[in-house]
């Protein structure tokens, strides 16, 4: 919170100054503090550490991610947009860490407050549907892999989505090879006590 107040501060600043220089009738230093007071408003509007966040977990230095992230104590003070993306941001880069259920409650978040991105929606409901095959909610995972394949238009994420679908068959076949062997066992079971 006082990092936005001290963002708004300086560029309320810098625009008064601005001013103060076109009054005064300094044309070219006026032009050069119009950009110096875009990019004072530009970060009232976008976070830093969620950019360099961003910018880690594309190089796949999670660490660095993780320390960008774990700058932004209070969360709930950023912009709607800026808070998706740190929930998503958070759960992919601690994914390893934290259990499966915190991972998805953080994405069913960011997801909640709206990611604007097709491509970060899909990966999204990717790892979501993951946590779902894990934890045998086998519908659920079908449901958001087709989403999934819907939002990718790009087709980046298709190779992706297709290895999660075989390996939901695979799963689902040695599942249903269990209950095959569990119910031949009762009914052989059954048989014997007649």
């Amino acid at each position: 919170m006082i990092g936005l107040i001290i963002k708004i501060l300086l560029s309320l600043t810098s625009l008064a100054f601005t001013i103060y220089l076109f009054n005064d009738g300094s044309w070219v230093w006026g032009s050069f503090m119009i950009l110096v007071t875009a990019f004072f408003t530009l970060f009232i509007f976008r976070n830093q550490n969620i950019i360099l966040a961003a910018l880690q977990m594309r190089q796949q230095n999670i660490e660095k991610a993780q320390k960008h992230l774990a700058r932004i104590k209070q969360p709930q003070f950023l912009f709607k947009g800026q808070r998706a993306y740190y929930y998503y941001l958070l759960a992919l880069a601690s994914q390893q860490e934290v259990k499966m259920s915190q991972t998805e409650s953080l994405l069913r978040k960011a997801m909640n407050i709206g990611l604007k991105k097709d491509h970060d929606k899909a990966m999204a409901k990717i790892n979501i549907a993951a946590i779902c095959m894990q934890t045998g909610r086998r519908r659920e995972a079908e449901t958001l892999l087709n989403d999934a394949k819907k939002l990718d238009s790009k087709g980046m994420l298709t190779e992706y989505i297709k290895g999660m679908k075989k390996q939901m068959g695979k799963a689902t076949s040695r599942n249903q090879l269990r209950m095959a062997q569990m119910n031949k066992g009762k009914k052989v079971a059954n048989k014997k006590m007649r």
